[in-house]
Parts: C-alpha cells; structure tokens; sequence
C-alpha cells in the first residue's frame, strides 16, 4: 500500500472540497490520510498549510495530494508554492465555466448556501423531520412525508432515511416490520392511505443475522433461522401491498437513494 496524504483546504467549511474526495476511491491500493484545513482565509493560516504540507511530504516519503476550494487568487496561488499535487476547484471547474457563461464567478466563503437558498433550508427542515420520524417515532405529520421506508429491523432505514434527507432535501419516514405485522399478516394500519409513499428495504438472511447478533449477540432476535422469517414473512407483506423493494445487502446508502429517487420519481 502506498501512503499519501491528503488535504482539503477551504476558505469555508471545505464541504464542497470534501465531496471532491470522492475521487480517492477510484485510488484503492493507496492509503490515504485525510487532514481538513476549514475556513484558511488569510495568508498566516496558508503558511501554517504548507508547513503542514511540507512535513507530509517528508514524512511518506511522496507528494501530498491537496484537494483545495480557495476564491481569492493571492491565497490560491500562495498555495500552490508548495510541492504537492493540487486538484483546484476553481481553476478546474469554475473558472472555466465563467469563461463559457462569459460570467464571473463569486469567490466569496459560503457561496453555495447563499446561492442554494431555499434548498437549503428545505435540506434543514428534511433533516429534522427524518430525524422526527425514525423507526416510526411518530405517525404525527406523516402526511408530509414524501417517501417512507419499511422492512425490518436493522435493514439500513435508518441511514438511507438520513442521506435522502441531507442529500436531497427528502422527508422520509421509516417504519419497522415489527412480530405483530407478521402474525396480523399486514402493514400497520397507518400506513395502509400511503401506499404511494412506501418503498421497501430487505437484506440477506446472512448479513442480517451479522447486524443483529453484533446488538444482541446470541439472542431468538439475531438467530439465523428468526431472520430468514421476518424477511421471507416481510416481502410476502410487501408483495401483497405492491410495493417495490430493494436488497440492501451489498448496497451503500448512495446506491440505495439513487434507487429510490428514480423508482419514486422524486425531483431533485
């Protein structure tokens, strides 16, 4: 395994430089160590950057990567005096899209909150509502829900939920297919006038005994043979209301949203 490190340094909180981290993924056979340098907005704390840039460098032996966001030109290019490998956001992305809007950019600190504006604040509201209605919390408001997750327990809900919510300004609500939905042999009666909103998680018997058995190691709850019946009971369940589904077993929560925004058809 080859050793890199990597910096994101931003003028704001470096969430926008973050998301560009994703490309070390593609980079498995190097393990990289991530350090976060939010809000270096003046001179002094660039210097402090190379100081750490440079003793990254002498410590793996290899160029540092730096993954920056800076709009001031004078920060950016101070920057760059150091030896490291700089993948720019503006000099790569928005500097040449002015160039084809025949526009200048804004290169202030906060840029895309201000320019999100209202979605980000419906991001906000998503949140807390998702956060409001985990694991069927609440039936209050349900009515507001745009989509709404069920399966049993453990099945990754909760975390898709989440991500739909701060990713795409989402409310989703989940429910857990709890015993007495199996032996009643229907969804909770809640659920049943929005049927347009469900959508269905289920997981590997396997995987789903591993995630229990880590909670309640040992216990009727996690055992093999109790998992295989709450999923094979559930999707029966699921089958007979019509609603899609998806195997989260070897799904991230990315994966799992991106199938539920084109199933659902939500806008994003």
């Amino acid at each position: 395994m080859l050793n890199r490190t990597v910096f994101f340094i931003s003028d704001g909180t470096g969430i926008t430089a973050s998301a560009l981290g994703k490309l070390l993924e593609h980079f498995p056979s190097t393990n990289f160590t991530q350090v976060r340098m939010p809000f270096t907005d003046t001179l002094d704390k660039i210097k402090l950057a190379q100081i750490s840039i440079l003793h990254a460098a002498e410590e793996n032996g290899g160029r540092p990567v730096v993954i920056m966001s800076l709009g001031d030109m004078e920060l950016r290019n101070t920057l760059k005096q150091s030896n490291a490998y700089f993948i720019d956001l503006f000099n790569t992305f928005i500097d040449p899209l002015g160039l084809e809007l025949d526009q200048k950019p804004l290169t202030g600190a906060g840029i895309a909150h201000s320019v999100m504006g209202t979605k980000y604040n419906d991001r906000m509201e998503a949140i807390n509502f998702t956060l409001n209605h985990d694991d069927g919390m609440t039936n209050s408001g349900l009515e507001e829900a745009q989509v709404i997750l069920i399966g049993v327990s453990r099945c990754g809900k909760t975390p898709t939920s989440v991500y739909l919510a701060m990713q795409f300004g989402i409310k989703a609500a989940n429910y857990p297919l709890i015993p007495e939905d199996f032996e009643r042999g229907a969804l909770p009666a809640i659920l049943h006038k929005h049927l347009d909103k469900i959508f269905g998680l289920t997981i590997k018997p396997e995987r789903l005994h591993a995630v229990r058995n880590e909670r309640r190691s040992g216990s009727f709850y996690a055992s093999l043979d109790n998992c295989r019946k709450e999923i094979t009971t559930a999707e029966n369940l699921m089958r007979n209301a019509g609603i899609t589904w998806a195997d989260s077993t070897s799904r991230s929560v990315e994966e799992l949203s991106a199938i539920i925004m084109e199933r659902t058809r939500k806008p994003t």
